[in-house]
């Protein structure tokens, strides 16, 4: 197994919005929020059009577009036996993507993200878990760790309890780890932990320009730049419209943002760059490549509704 990815099994459901409905609902635009009663999350729901129901889920999206560009990968998400829990297994499966998991009936249902898309292109998400954040030591075995070559963790599943052991297990039985940031409502919720994480346990981060600013609390993107090549890893930041960056010691190595791109979605972006690049590391790509490579796989997403290719 060359990737294995290990995060929330998400089911995701994509419904285009104005922006007022964003503003009436109390969300902020372009980040997450987590609900924690179903009710409330059925409510935003219920008068809304869907687009597209797809298996979704950050280091999921990222898993999928990795076979895509024909590496074999596994994924680890817990979901309950119920119909989006059985959605989403044959979702991966029909991906080539080796599912590790035996679903049986949870207390919580599936995990759901409401992906709500303004007429900007900008994506404001809704997620309530349900099963997917209550992942545990339990949930995988030890030796489908080992015998992947990297694990690629997100940020959107560390918490406390459960999921920060199931974090220790696959970390301390891996090869090579590589983890996302996945949004700055993590990386402010959990910024310690997150710290510690990039700093000690992971071989490989990616973030964009506003996580790993918040993460290292620096005041330009030199500090993030200068704070990187102390780790002596490899640290990947996408930065918008001014491409990406990777720094691995004193190695700095940028890459140009792809021009003239008819943007209809950014959901996803962040997951198939880091798809593109981490295909080009397990096939030995340069640096540069790997970039132009998780570029490309972005420029593609966003062209499109969903997080998909």
């Amino acid at each position: 197994m060359k990737i294995l990815g290990i995060g929330n099994a998400i089911v995701d459901v994509i419904c285009k919005v104005e922006d007022n409905f964003i503003t009436k609902n109390n969300l902020t635009k372009s980040t997450m929020k987590l609900f924690f009663d179903e009710n409330e999350f059925k409510n935003l729901l219920k008068n809304l059009k869907i687009e597209k129901t797809i298996s979704g889920g950050s280091v999921a999206n990222s898993i999928v577009g990795i076979s895509q560009l024909g590496d074999q990968v596994g994924f680890i998400g817990k979901v309950s036996d119920d119909q989006f829990g059985s959605n989403y297994e044959e979702g991966l499966k029909k991906e080539n993507v080796e599912y590790f998991y035996d679903k049986k009936k949870e207390e919580l249902p599936t995990g759901t993200c409401l992906i709500l898309v303004t007429p900007d292109s900008e994506r404001t998400m809704c997620t309530f878990l349900g099963t997917a954040g209550k992942i545990n030591e339990n949930d995988f075995s030890s030796d489908t760790i080992r015998k992947s070559e990297i694990i690629f963790l997100e940020g959107y599943l560390w918490d406390e309890g459960g999921p920060k052991k199931a974090f220790d297990k696959a970390i301390n039985n891996a090869n090579k780890v590589a983890m996302s940031l996945s949004d700055l409502f993590c990386v402010d919720r959990h910024k310690p932990h997150f710290l510690n994480l990039v700093k000690n346990k992971i071989d490989i981060t990616f973030a964009n320009e506003q996580e790993i600013t918040s993460l290292i609390e620096a005041k330009n993107f030199n500090e993030v730049i200068n704070f990187s090549k102390l780790l002596n890893k490899l640290v990947v930041v996408t930065r918008g419209e001014k491409g990406a960056v990777v720094i691995n010691g004193e190695d700095v190595v940028e890459s140009n943002a792809q021009k003239n791109l008819k943007i209809l979605d950014l959901t996803g972006a962040g997951d198939l760059f880091a798809a593109g690049f981490l295909h080009g590391y397990i096939n030995k790509f340069s640096t540069k490549k790997c970039l132009e490579k998780g570029t490309e796989m972005s420029s593609r997403v966003i062209q499109q509704i969903g997080a998909r290719l």
